[in-house]
């Protein structure tokens, strides 16, 4: 699928594009190819003159390769965005190509942007400029604006495992945490560790590809204040991801904790039932021992005396635990 955003009175216009002479129309700021197509990828290659590599969204770039500048000055920027996939987070690679001598657009450039997954970020930055006039001026700030919105959209799936996290601490300091609520702490548990993994992943790769545009210096004074803002505001997503890491490894351990408690109270049972067992067969094994004279045979009292003597003898044991308080 191929979008062109258009500038109309500073508002962010998107129109999708069918054919090689509808793209010729319209004079865009932002080209956005979503699962693009080999006739979508020619009628680029034909109207701009832009070649896209085969490999720009692989996840086995190197580092090198993610992030680099053509002599012909078209800046080349690989990242990852957090999406979810029926609710299970991914990071999707995103493909941007600023392209900054563009016939069409020379004095705002154009920004191309390659991807095969739906990225929220992409339509949250839709809605906003589309209501919001004045917000973005040329190619750079939509690339700007998308690292920006990518920022709070990982602040935002940080609350989500806040309130999360928060849900499962009610059931595990309950107190009465069973096996089968403790397998399903441990399942929301990790679920949200690994979302929280992908945001600490996320940030980390914002971070680098804002400095690398920093360091290419093709921003002006407000872009370059407003790129260290976003800097900022990833800095400040460390020390929450940190945060979340160590009461995610304490619930992991109390529920860890709750299930050896479980196991011990079943490991206790049987001690308890072992060590109460115990008289009963001392006396069973001295009755069945050969006597010259056998209880059973000269005393017609002989076995219900036997099986009382058993049974006291367990009883005794059990009272005594229980007046320990080690049957509770």
């Amino acid at each position: 699928m191929l979008n062109v955003f258009t500038l109309v009175n500073g508002r962010l216009f998107q129109e999708e594009i069918d054919s090689l002479e509808e793209l010729a129309m319209f004079q865009p700021i932002w080209v956005d190819l979503e699962s693009p197509t080999l006739e979508e990828k020619q009628w680029v290659r034909q109207h701009y003159g832009l070649q896209i590599p085969e490999d720009a969204i692989d996840d086995d770039l190197e580092e090198s390769a993610r992030f680099y500048e053509e002599d012909n000055g078209e800046l080349h920027i690989r990242s990852d965005f957090l999406v979810f996939e029926d609710d299970t987070p991914a990071s999707a690679r995103v493909a941007f190509i600023l392209n900054q001598h563009n016939d069409q657009l020379k004095s705002r450039g154009v920004l191309f942007s390659i991807h095969d997954a739906n990225i929220p970020v992409f339509r949250l930055l839709r809605l906003r400029a589309r209501r919001a006039p004045g917000l973005i001026a040329d190619a750079k700030e939509v690339l700007l604006k998308l690292f920006d919105a990518d920022a709070e959209y990982s602040a935002d799936s940080l609350e989500d495992i806040y309130d999360e996290l928060e849900d499962v601490s009610k059931m595990v300091l309950s107190g009465d945490v069973t096996d089968a609520l403790a397998s399903e702490v441990l399942g929301e548990i990790a679920r949200q560790e690994d979302l929280n993994g992908r945001i600490r992943r996320n940030a980390m790769d914002t971070r680098r590809a804002v400095s690398f545009m920093m360091r290419a210096r093709l921003l002006n004074a407000e872009q370059f204040e407003e790129a260290r803002q976003i800097l900022r505001d990833i800095d400040s997503l460390d020390s929450h991801t940190a945060f979340l890491f160590d009461k995610i490894n304490f619930l992991m351990d109390a529920t860890v904790g709750f299930i050896n408690i479980n196991q011990n109270k079943i490991i206790k049972i049987f001690s308890v039932a072992s060590v109460a067992l115990l008289p009963p067969t001392l006396i069973a094994s001295i009755y069945g021992m050969n006597f010259r004279q056998m209880p059973e045979l000269d005393w017609s009292l002989g076995y219900p005396f036997a099986l009382g003597l058993m049974v006291a003898s367990a009883l005794v044991p059990m009272w005594y635990f229980r007046r320990r308080g080690w049957l509770k």
